[in-house]
């Protein structure tokens, strides 16, 4: 091969921790998205993926699906890649509205609601966002007794104060409107924390894996999938698998990184800033194990930073692409999060860096 073949062949260096497009990733985090109503996630990725795919759709469920074209050589066969990270957060729905104004809520996701009280939320009202307090309903420290002050409540028993009339609240609010936990995303460190890091720094790592992809000839045929409604089981993902065709699944997402006081060291799950995980086992699926083999061999020889990773609860949308159709081979790729279902969900930017450089690099 001569010099000339073997520069055109060789990968472009691939940008560096710092130039991750971090402002992207904290817009995504602030922006409201539950389950059902992610449109303006939906718009920002439809506008980052301008120039960066072949093709691009919208699905009846609201899932984005971007497709680039492989480069193969006659006589070779490319795989169908579906890589599927969810738009998604948790958040709640407008269940009723009392007589005197006050809102409760349908939780849309699993929250602890120890992390509930006090909270700065907004009801995303067809005619306007509107600012609001959840709280659970009871009495202050002051005048509770000692159990009460023990009890944790329960999401039934939480309200909105709009601090508006119960008319002014009925005239502007419907059943069913969203309901989303406030919270700027910002830089801690080398920790980037938001509301919505679940899942929207797998939705930021997919943009970054494309934009680094832009230009280069792929070997396999890749189908990005921005999917919806994961957090109320993994719905979106599943009617996008069963139409794609996969014939290799890859799930983005994020896991618990419990690597903080208090916690037994076997029960940290993964630690922030060692690197992108790769999933091996969690209640919704066992990944292809000689897809776990290969990203784990491939991350060794590149020199990538990467852990294994067993989580005992929880699920992602690679369990909707593995049990599709007649079934497809798939893995997940974890990011370590702290903080898992908070309003200041933590990744790290090195982790952040590994996960672009190892799907760039099998997808290569």
């Amino acid at each position: 091969m001569s010099k000339k073949q073997k520069k055109a062949d060789a990968a472009p260096a691939a940008p560096t921790a710092a130039d991750l497009r971090l402002d992207l990733l904290m817009r995504l985090s602030d922006l409201p998205g539950v389950p059902g109503q992610e449109d303006a996630v939906r718009d920002l990725v439809l506008a980052e993926l301008d120039g960066l795919v072949d093709e691009v759709r919208v699905d009846a469920m609201g899932n984005v699906i971007a497709r680039r074209a492989p480069r193969v050589k006659k006589g070779e066969v490319a795989e169908r890649v579906m890589i599927s990270a969810h738009m998604d957060e948790i958040g709640f729905l407008v269940r009723f509205i009392d007589d005197r104004g006050f809102l409760r809520v349908q939780a849309l996701g699993g929250f602890d609601t120890r992390n509930l009280f006090a909270r700065d939320v907004t009801v995303h009202a067809r005619g306007g966002a509107l600012p609001g307090i959840m709280t659970p309903g009871g009495k202050p420290v002051h005048i509770a007794s000692p159990e009460e002050r023990k009890k944790i409540p329960e999401v039934k028993e939480f309200f909105i104060d709009l601090g508006l009339s119960a008319d002014e609240v009925r005239a502007q609010v419907r059943v069913g409107d969203m309901v989303t936990l406030d919270q700027t995303a910002r830089q801690v460190g080398k920790l980037v924390c938001g509301k919505a890091m679940d899942d929207r720094a797998s939705v930021f790592l997919l943009l970054e894996t494309l934009r680094a992809l832009r230009g280069q000839a792929l070997r396999h045929e890749l189908i990005a999938v921005f999917s919806t409604q994961e957090e109320v089981g993994l719905r979106g993902a599943i009617t996008a698998a069963y139409g794609v065709q996969p014939t290799v699944g890859i799930g983005l997402d994020v896991t618990l990184a419990v690597d903080t006081p208090g916690v037994a060291p076997d029960e940290a799950v993964t630690h922030v800033g060692q690197g992108i995980g790769i999933k091996v086992f969690d209640s919704s699926m066992i990944s292809h194990r000689p897809l776990v083999d290969g990203f784990w061999d491939l991350a060794q020889e590149r020199g990538i930073p990467a852990q294994l990773e067993v989580l005992a609860l929880g699920g992602t949308d690679g369990a909707a692409i593995q049990r599709s159709r007649e079934g497809v081979p798939t893995l997940t790729l974890s990011l370590p999060t702290r903080y898992i279902h908070t309003v200041v969900e933590a990744v790290h930017v090195d982790d952040l860096r590994a996960g672009v450089d190892l799907l760039v690099a099998y997808l290569r």
